[in-house]
């Protein structure tokens, strides 16, 4: 059985070092390089293919926001996607994953980040759940703590 320590139940969104948000989930979180082929031959002249790493993959996370958003978070939001200022919206985001006591086990830094996509809730009158929508960030790099 796990203990408490070990669950994860909230994900806080910090700028800088600003905790902005506490969002419902994250997905995408990757972590990846470039696989580079080496084609050599031998003394014998034989084809000799190896394999070695490359540069490091960038990627993109989609973060899903409930009904209590930080004011702060959002106009990091609009700075790209509104006002398209993307070089004054990047910036490092850390994704901070807390226990059932609110103690940080787990940091996740993504490195020159900024907001890439957009998607609002479904609407409808018959709705009983929150309003929730979806964030796409893009970044350059990440760093897992």
């Amino acid at each position: 059985m796990p203990t408490g320590n070990s669950l994860s139940s909230t994900f806080a969104i910090e700028l800088g070092k600003l905790q902005v948000e506490t969002v419902q989930s994250v997905s995408g979180l990757e972590l990846g390089q470039d696989v580079v082929e080496v084609r050599q031959v031998s003394s014998t002249g034989e084809p000799i293919v190896g394999k070695q790493p490359g540069s490091r993959q960038s990627g993109e996370i989609t973060i899903t926001r409930g009904r209590y958003k930080s004011a702060a978070f959002t106009d990091w939001i609009k700075a790209t996607l509104n006002n398209a200022d993307l070089n004054g919206a990047r910036q490092d985001v850390a994704i901070a994953l807390k226990d059932a006591k609110e103690q940080t086990v787990r940091r996740i830094h993504l490195s020159n980040a900024w907001a890439s996509r957009w998607e609002g809730p479904s609407l409808g009158a018959s709705a009983s759940g929150p309003a929730i929508e979806q964030v796409t960030i893009t970044y350059e790099d990440i760093t897992v703590e």
